[in-house]
């Protein structure tokens, strides 16, 4: 199953038999509305915090996700999940009511690929019938931990990004139709000294060139293989910085396969300078958009390389700078059974 140093090739092809997506007002406005499987129209989702809506976003995702399945939660035997709030509270918060055993996992936004290499490498191995993966954000509550509350009003540069308030999860299982998960390539811990929390995307691009790179060389194969390769959230300048350290190692591609979630999700005109980030960035867009074309047929393979910055606010107080990963997984349909 090991395929060079650090990727895995899914001899099985755990299926991605379901998905649920959630969103929040900004999401509803933006370009990809029509690919969620619930939206909101208050920030809040009733709840008393903004933590606490977080939560409520995470299990109503899981919930989609099983009830299109047909299945119950006792079906479930693990999640594996995680998110951007201190101890990945809202998570663990949210799977108090999943009913299943229970991985927490932090990879900041790369958590989604994560959360789905792991997955599938469980089903792979028939270590689990039914496994759920997913993550969340929530505008409010990141932004408050990671910068200042929005209520605050700071001033942002042009390359901060927006945070996505959003869930997505996927529902693996060893058999059924869908598109399958075929390989994964664990990230490694790039750092190259940027200490600027309003520059993710260009923090996180050289971990997502560095991904890509050892996949192809991993697998032995070219980028033609796969007619999408999408990061998670580089946003407008970290996908130029990447494109642009490809173009200089030599990575050839066509135009148009290399996209960003970031630069997804919202429509021309909303105000999120650089574009959108957060866990639930690449998890909603993966799971609902990207999902909902390959079904459609407009494309049969892409490789998902979700981006993570691995800081905390007080690494940040402390000046550090900020180290960052990237985990790639690869997803294939062709309706098989």
């Amino acid at each position: 199953m090991l395929n060079g140093h650090r990727t895995w090739v899914f001899e099985n092809k755990p299926v991605i038999i379901s998905t649920g997506t959630v969103g929040g007002p900004f999401e509803a406005n933006g370009r990809i509305a029509d690919d969620f499987d619930l939206l909101h129209e208050d920030l809040w989702l009733g709840q008393d915090s903004y933590e606490q809506a977080q939560t409520v976003l995470f299990e109503e995702s899981c919930d989609t996700a099983i009830e299109k399945a047909g299945l119950r939660k006792e079906d479930i035997q693990f999640i594996l999940a995680g998110d951007l709030i201190n101890q990945i509270t809202s998570t663990s918060f949210a799977c108090r009511t999943l009913e299943a055993p229970y991985l927490g996992l932090f990879g900041a936004c790369s958590t989604s690929m994560e959360g789905l290499a792991l997955g599938a490498l469980i089903v792979n191995g028939k270590g689990a019938k039914y496994l759920l993966t997913g993550t969340a954000s929530h505008n409010a509550a990141v932004e408050k931990q990671f910068r200042y509350p929005t209520e605050y009003g700071g001033q942002k540069p042009p390359t901060a990004q927006w945070t996505v308030t959003g869930a997505g999860s996927a529902l693996l299982s060893d058999k059924g139709k869908g598109p399958r998960v075929t390989s994964a390539t664990i990230g490694k811990v790039v750092d190259m000294g940027l200490s600027d929390p309003f520059n993710m995307g260009g923090a996180m691009a050289p971990a997502a060139v560095d991904t890509i790179e050892a996949h192809l060389k991993d697998r032995g194969i070219e980028s033609s293989y796969y007619d999408l390769i999408v990061t998670g959230d580089l946003g407008k300048i970290g996908h130029h910085i990447a494109l642009d350290l490809m173009n200089k190692h030599g990575l050839s591609l066509k135009k148009g396969q290399f996209q960003d979630c970031g630069k997804m999700i919202y429509r021309e005109g909303q105000p999120v300078l650089a574009g959108a980030s957060g866990c639930g960035c690449s998890a909603t867009v993966v799971y609902g958009h990207l999902l909902n074309r390959m079904k459609k047929g407009e494309f049969k393979k892409m490789l998902v390389v979700a981006t993570g910055a691995l800081l905390s606010p007080l690494t940040f107080q402390q000046q550090e700078t900020i180290p960052c990963i990237a985990h790639a997984v690869s997803i294939e349909y062709g309706g098989e059974e």
